[in-house]
């Protein structure tokens, strides 16, 4: 016991003894917290159609933010730059697979260390609204499933299928004890949990697997967090979305008539507070479009209209940050289109968590409807533009591959998929031999459109063309009998939303040249990554070998970015360069293709760059260098062309 009241026995000492049993509560709550504390509540006053936050009515204004595409290094800066534009809270995805790459192996630690970031948050007086998935679709990697669950052929994924839902409970049994200590009740700051995300925009309808996730939800998180589903703005998505028991609410952007939105939430929850739990204040960009902008009037105006009404409302993005890696998504829909590198999203912070006008417009309007943080906003990180870098090619992938695929390759009459040999994500090259003399061009043919998703064909090492899934199925090849035909085959992200998620990637189906079924293959899993994090090709240079030429077809480059004493945020430009994926200091720093568009520059955080040593970047070039062999680093993006190609 801290304290004893024991030398209290006067009238006149209750003052003192009042005082000092406050001070004890504060300093004791072991002891006293069970008698006189009040108890921490979030939830729903169905009465006075509301939110209740410790038993007071509470209306959010809410920003969604990807810790999974911001370094850990900047989660402050951003969560702080939230904070001040007057937001109470923030909406966080947990994606699956960034935390469960391979089956059973769990990894929250680093950029992938949610508890540090909900903490941060906490810090911040921040709320959590949380949709931990499993599906979460973010325009990320198959919708934050992880590929390995596509080693089951014909597994039908967000349904009761058996393998399915135990991996999910699998993962949420790994997941969610950890989100528990950081509800709002017990003292942290997640005031609602989402399950599933979307789900009517999926073909299977299955009750029965939402009824599983929320039994599962119940289970581990407890009777008082309020469980809720989001669905799209029309009848037949809330009705196979929602659920009895999960609160339903609603998503639109600003092409929405607000009244009739709202109304149809009303259908599936009459009673309980109105909310758009995805306000758009921008959209997405796929290779081949223009940029996606979101006038920021509209944003503000609606925004302003909602609050008005007393509804909830949650933007996305705040900001978007990036798709680093492998990690974007694509969509499917009369073709695959792969989502950019860039998440700006035109949110009202940019992709490298810069405040915007957008930003200072809702900025405005929240102060309409209550007190705003007082102070500067913070500014914009601090950019440098480094200048031209010339690099030098290393080698073309076919004369590589003892360093880039170590464990060699997987024979099989047939070509196998990346999930069937365990190579997730990136690049695997196909290799097998032409079957006769090719005098004359001759088609190969992906007869059943086999390639997913593109494809870059040699002939004893020297580049041929490509095929490209859904819009380039055939090419012509020339060549002897015997030579040796390699197919690099790009993973360009899997399919994250709509009935086409189970996205195998590699050759999925066979190829035909001339006449002849191509077979006898030796299929190379390639670990690029793995092979730069270990200090290749910087490591392995021979400094005594002529600088090579470019060529065209799939080949590394490298080169040094000398230190000057600064690690600033910059901005990579490929000019002319053709495609490919870039790394600096082991750093993936995701796709490039300027010809396509509408990107231009990939972001380049500050952290990633060192100050006293050289800064090594690595580049893979899939079809065609430069001859210059200069890239550039900017102070400033671009990610924006005006002729967006499909």
């Amino acid at each position: 016991m801290c304290f004893s009241l024991s030398g209290f026995r006067k009238a006149a000492d209750m003052a003192a003894a009042a005082a000092v049993l406050f001070l004890a509560v504060v300093t004791c709550p072991a002891v006293f917290g069970n008698v006189v504390s009040v108890k921490r509540s979030f939830s729903i006053d169905y009465k006075n159609s509301c939110f209740l936050k410790d038993g007071k009515p509470f209306q959010y204004i809410s920003g969604s933010i990807h810790y999974s595409r911001i370094p850990r290094y900047y989660w402050k800066d951003r969560l702080m730059k939230m904070y001040m534009t007057g937001l109470n809270t923030i909406q966080v995805y947990v994606p699956w697979n960034f935390h469960e790459p391979v089956q059973g192996v769990h990894n929250f630690t680093g950029d992938r260390d949610l508890e540090h970031f909900l903490g941060l948050a906490n810090q911040m007086g921040l709320l959590v609204i949380l949709r931990p998935g499993p599906y979460i679709c973010a325009e990320w990697e198959m919708g934050g499933l992880p590929a390995w669950l596509l080693q089951k052929p014909n597994i039908i994924l967000r349904s009761t299928d058996t393998d399915y839902m135990q991996a999910v409970s699998n993962w949420l049994s790994v997941l969610l004890p950890k989100m528990k200590r950081w509800l709002y009740i017990n003292g942290g700051n997640i005031i609602s949990v989402q399950v599933e995300n979307e789900y009517g925009s999926y073909f299977a309808c299955d009750y029965n697997y939402m009824r599983h996730l929320r039994a599962l939800f119940r289970f581990f998180l407890g009777e008082d967090i309020i469980l809720f589903t989001t669905d799209g703005n029309t009848d037949k998505e809330m009705i196979c979305g929602t659920l009895d028991g999960l609160y339903a609410t609603i998503d639109f952007g600003t092409d929405t008539n607000i009244s009739e939105a709202f109304k149809r939430q009303r259908r599936f929850e009459p009673n309980g507070p109105l909310v758009n739990s995805e306000f758009y204040t921008g959209w997405l960009d796929h290779w081949g479009d223009r940029h996606a902008v979101v006038d920021a009037q509209k944003v503000s105006r609606m925004l302003g209209e909602m609050l008005t009404m007393g509804a909830n409302v949650n933007m996305y993005m705040f900001e978007g940050g990036t798709n680093f890696g492998y990690w974007n998504g694509a969509d499917h829909d009369s073709r695959f289109r792969s989502v950019v590198t860039s998440y700006d999203y035109d949110a009202p912070l940019t992709e490298a968590g810069d405040p915007t006008e957008k930003l200072l417009a809702i900025r405005d309007v929240i102060s309409q409807f209550g007190k705003v943080p007082s102070g500067p906003m913070p500014p914009a990180t601090p950019k440098f533009a480094y200048g031209f870098v010339t690099l030098k090619k290393v080698g073309n992938v076919s004369s590589l591959l003892d360093v880039i695929s170590p464990l060699g390759p997987v024979k099989s009459e047939y070509p196998l998929t990346f999930e069937e040999v365990k190579q997730y994500y990136g690049y695997m090259l196909y290799r097998t031999t032409l079957p006769q003399d090719l005098s004359e061009p001759t088609p190969l043919i992906s007869p059943l459109n086999g390639v997913h998703d593109r494809a870059y064909v040699s002939v004893n090492g020297v580049f041929q063309g490509l095929l490209q899934r859904d819009t380039a199925l055939v090419m012509n090849v020339t060549g002897h009998q015997g030579d040796t035909v390699d197919i690099l085959v790009e993973n360009m992200g899997r399919v994250n939303f709509g009935s086409k998620i189970n996205d195998y990637k590699g050759l999925v189906g066979t190829l035909v040249l001339g006449k002849d079924l191509l077979t006898n293959w030796q299929i190379y899993p390639l670990d690029i990554d793995g092979a730069i994090a270990g200090g290749w090709p910087h490591s392995h240079s021979q400094k005594s070998s002529p600088p090579r030429e470019p060529s065209a077809g799939p080949s590394f480059y490298t080169g040094t970015l000398p230190p000057n004493g600064l690690a600033r945020d910059t901005f990579l430009r490929l000019n002319e360069w053709t495609k490919g994926q870039v790394w600096i200091n082991g750093v993936n720093l995701g796709r490039y293709w300027p010809a396509r568009g509408p990107q231009q520059t990939l972001y380049v955080p500050g952290p990633v760059l060192s100050t006293n040593l050289p800064n090594n970047i690595t580049v893979l070039e899939l079809e065609g260098a430069p001859t210059h062999l200069r890239v550039l680093f900017m102070d400033r993006p671009q990610i924006s062309n005006a002729t967006g190609k499909s």
